[in-house]
C-alpha cells in the first residue's frame, strides 16, 4: 500500500473571529428577548465575586440523580441595588430605533458625575408629557441604570451606565412601570426569581499577546523540527498567495465578550456572609450584601462586571420549585 498522508481535525473554533480585545469592561447585549409576564426589566448585573461549591437535591426532569444529593460548582455575584436615573423611549424608522425623548431623575447621586456629564437642567415634567403625547409613535421603552460600587466589594466608586429594555404588557404599562421605578433602588428579586434561568453577559479573561500552542491548542512540533516548534509547520498552498484567515496565528488572547446561555439561578440571599468563604474570597473579600449563585462558572475574572438577562431560548424541561440547597462549602480560599 501507498503512503497515506496523515490528516487531523482542525485546532480551535472559528466562530469568532477575528479575536481582538473587547472595547469595553463591561458586556454589551445587542438582543432583548420578548416575556409574557410583566411589565419587567429584563436585565441586571453583579459583580463577580468567587466560586465555591454546593450540595443540593437533585432536581432536574429526566436526571439519573433526581432526588439525590449532588455537588455543583457554582459561582458567587455581588448585586447590591441599582439605580434608575433615566428613562429613555424609541421610535421605529426606516433606519431602525431611534431616540425618542429620555425622562432623567431630578437628583443624581454624588458619584454620577465620575462616569457622565450631568444636565445642568432638565424639565422631567415636560419629558414625561411628550412621552405621553408620543404614546402611539413609541415602539421600546428602556431603563438607564447605574451600579453602586460602593455597596460591594469593588475597589471602584465610579458606577457603571448601561441601558436594560422593559418588556411585556403594553407600551403605555411599560411606560407606568417605568416611571414608578425613576429615582429608585432596584434589587435583583425585583428581576429575577430563585430557580429560573438567565443568559451571562460578560468579557472573558484577558491573557495578552500568545502563541498559536496556547491560542489555538495546536500540536507541539517534534524535537528535530526546522526553525520553529510552537508554531504551523506549512502556514498554507502558494495559491492563493497569502495566508489564509483559518491558520492559527499568534496573537489577542482573552478579553473578548462571551454569552453563556441558560445558567440557573440556584440561591438570593441578602446577607452576603452567609457565602463569604472564611478569610474572604481571594482577590475580592467578602460580599457585604445581596448575592445570587449561579450553577456552574462565569466569564471573567473577579471584580468583573456579570450582566444577566432573561434568556433567549429558554430550556423545555424547567424544574418547577426553587433548588434544595443543603449545603454551600466556607471552607478558607487560602492555600
Amino acid at each position: 500500500m501507498g503512503h497515506r498522508k496523515k490528516s487531523a481535525p482542525r485546532h480551535g473554533s472559528l466562530a469568532y473571529l477575528p479575536r481582538g480585545r473587547a472595547k469595553r469592561t463591561i458586556g454589551r447585549i445587542r438582543f432583548w428577548p420578548k416575556v409574557e409576564e410583566g411589565p419587567t426589566m429584563l436585565g441586571f448585573m453583579g459583580y463577580k465575586a468567587g466560586m465555591t461549591h454546593i450540595i443540593m437535591i437533585e432536581d432536574k426532569p429526566g436526571s439519573q440523580n433526581l432526588g439525590k444529593e449532588v455537588s455543583h460548582p457554582a459561582t458567587i455575584l455581588d448585586v447590591p441595588p441599582i439605580i434608575v436615573f433615566a428613562i429613555r423611549t424609541y421610535i421605529r424608522n426606516q433606519n431602525g430605533l431611534q431616540t425618542f425623548t429620555e425622562a432623567w431623575m431630578k437628583h443624581p447621586p454624588k458619584d454620577f458625575d465620575r462616569a457622565l456629564v450631568l444636565p445642568e437642567k432638565f424639565n422631567i415634567e415636560e419629558s414625561l408629557k411628550k412621552i405621553e403625547d408620543g404614546l402611539d409613535k413609541i415602539a421600546e421603552v428602556r431603563l438607564l441604570v447605574a451600579t453602586q460600587p460602593r455597596l460591594a466589594g469593588v475597589p471602584k466608586k465610579k458606577p457603571d451606565i448601561m441601558e436594560i429594555k422593559v418588556d411585556g404588557g403594553s407600551i403605555k404599562e411599560q411606560i407606568e412601570y417605568s416611571k414608578s421605578l425613576l429615582g429608585k433602588n432596584v434589587s435583583v428579586t425585583d428581576v429575577f426569581k430563585e430557580g429560573r434561568f438567565v443568559d451571562v453577559v460578560a468579557i472573558t479573561k484577558g491573557k495578552g499577546f500568545q502563541g498559536p500552542v496556547k491560542r489555538w491548542g495546536i500540536k507541539i512540533l517534534p524535537r528535530k523540527s526546522r526553525k520553529t516548534k510552537r508554531g504551523v509547520a506549512a502556514i498554507g498552498p502558494w495559491k492563493p498567495p497569502r495566508v489564509l484567515y483559518t491558520v492559527p496565528r499568534a496573537g489577542q488572547m482573552g478579553y473578548h465578550q462571551r454569552t453563556e446561555y441558560n445558567k440557573r439561578i440556584l440561591k438570593i440571599g441578602i446577607d452576603g456572609k452567609k457565602v463569604t468563604p472564611k478569610g474572604g474570597f481571594l482577590n475580592y473579600g467578602p460580599v457585604k450584601g445581596t448575592y445570587v449563585i449561579v450553577d456552574g462558572s462565569l466569564p471573567g475574572p473577579v471584580k468583573r462586571l456579570v450582566r444577566l438577562r432573561h434568556p433567549a431560548r429558554p430550556p423545555k424541561k424547567v424544574p418547577e420549585s426553587s433548588p434544595n440547597i443543603t449545603y454551600i462549602s466556607l471552607e478558607s480560599m487560602q492555600r
